[in-house]
């Protein structure tokens, strides 16, 4: 089928996480890969059979060259629904872009990618291995995907990885990691109509929400040279009962996003420090709940490396980078597999994905596909 025909097919396969259900999607793509020759593997956890992955290999030997695409999107919440001017999985093409959802995030550079694995299969010259690793559950952190087929050894080692996503063709060679954690502060309750014999919890957590704004200024003095500066959000607060009451409890969840290269423990304990830095005395405050997923980083340093970046340029005519990826990828779980370069790479932008009208521009794509190509026939065609 042609390009735009195989996206089309994509998007008409709804993927939405939750709740996860990959099996049609990874069935189609496990079905392609066979019917050019590739060797398929499809593989799900024991705490989640319904997200299967999919591995297709192609070739011997070395180098490997891994092309990785996740197959889950986001689904479609109600309010969403409303906004849509096309139906959401039929694939529309209108006005040079194609849109549906997971049109671009992330069924066009897994299309792309399949297309590419399409082109490898004609050659008579491919010397080393391709590999297309179609994952689930990239929407909801990796872990049962991409993690679990890395921790489960599932994934060889690669010289080179391509992790679709949206970068506007660009080159990605960095994303923020995430601490996340919880704040409750605790107080005494009595009857509004005196309140002072009571011990406002959200009071208390005012000065605590005022430290942490401080503390999120304070992280602008630092700064990596593509993904920018880490940052401190309070995106959840809850409080009280009613109006007529002290409240007793009050509880906010923090979003620390972390650049490469900061420490894990070592942001925990700011995190700490910020609390006790603001006397709250009678009230008590308590953090925990800590979860967190990381960065990734890598160097542009390979001779692979340098080949995409050579085609890529060469395609959309412009300089490729690098530039840093500001939401995150399941780049981060791939890095004990990556024994070269890493890229993140793919058409459009992430602000279209995760919203109504989401869609992919038909010349993005196909420069994608045309980048991945050409580096595919520099680097392993002989």
């Amino acid at each position: 089928m042609d390009s735009i025909s195989l996206l089309q097919r994509l998007v008409r396969i709804p993927s939405p996480n939750p709740p996860g259900d990959t099996r049609a999607m990874a069935d189609f793509v496990a079905e392609q890969m066979r019917g050019i020759g590739c060797d398929v593997r499809q593989l799900a956890p024991d705490a989640k059979p319904d997200a299967l992955n999919t591995i297709a290999l192609l070739g011997v030997g070395e180098p490997r060259i891994m092309l990785h695409a996740h197959i889950d999107t986001v689904p479609i919440a109600a309010t969403e629904a409303e906004r849509w001017s096309v139906e959401p999985y039929a694939g529309e093409v209108r006005d040079g872009a194609l849109y549906g959802k997971g049109s671009i995030d992330d069924k066009a550079p897994l299309a792309s990618m399949m297309l590419a694995m399409m082109a490898a299969a004609e050659q008579d010259s491919l010397t080393g291995t391709l590999i297309l690793v179609a994952a689930a559950e990239e929407e909801v952190g990796g872990q049962l995907g991409t993690k679990w087929l890395a921790d489960s050894g599932h994934l060889p080692a690669c010289d080179f990885i391509v992790v679709g996503e949206q970068t506007g063709n660009k080159v990605a060679t960095a994303h923020k990691g995430v601490m996340r954690a919880t704040v409750r502060a605790s107080g005494k309750s009595v009857h509004a109509t005196n309140p002072d014999r009571g011990v406002n919890a959200i009071v208390a957590m005012s000065k605590v929400i005022g430290a942490f704004a401080d503390y999120h200024r304070e992280l602008a003095k630092r700064a990596h040279p593509v993904v920018g500066f880490p940052t401190c959000n309070i995106g959840v607060i809850e409080g009280g009962s009613t109006a007529n009451a002290v409240p007793d409890s009050c509880t906010i969840t923090l979003d620390r996003r972390m650049i490469p290269r900061e420490d894990s423990e070592a942001v925990k304990a700011e995190l700490r420090a910020v609390l006790e830095s603001v006397n709250l005395a009678p009230a008590s405050v308590t953090i925990g709940d800590f979860v967190y997923s990381p960065w990734f980083d890598s160097a542009l340093d390979s001779d692979y490396a340098k080949a995409f970046m050579s085609c890529a340029r060469e395609v959309i005519m412009d300089d490729p980078g690098p530039i840093g990826y500001l939401p995150g990828s399941d780049a981060k779980h791939l890095t004990e597999v990556a024994r070269g370069d890493m890229i993140i790479f793919g058409p459009g932008s992430y602000e279209v994905a995760h919203a109504a009208d989401e869609h992919v521009r038909l010349a993005d794509y196909q420069a994608t596909t045309d980048i991945l190509l050409k580096f595919l026939r520099r680097t392993l065609y002989h």
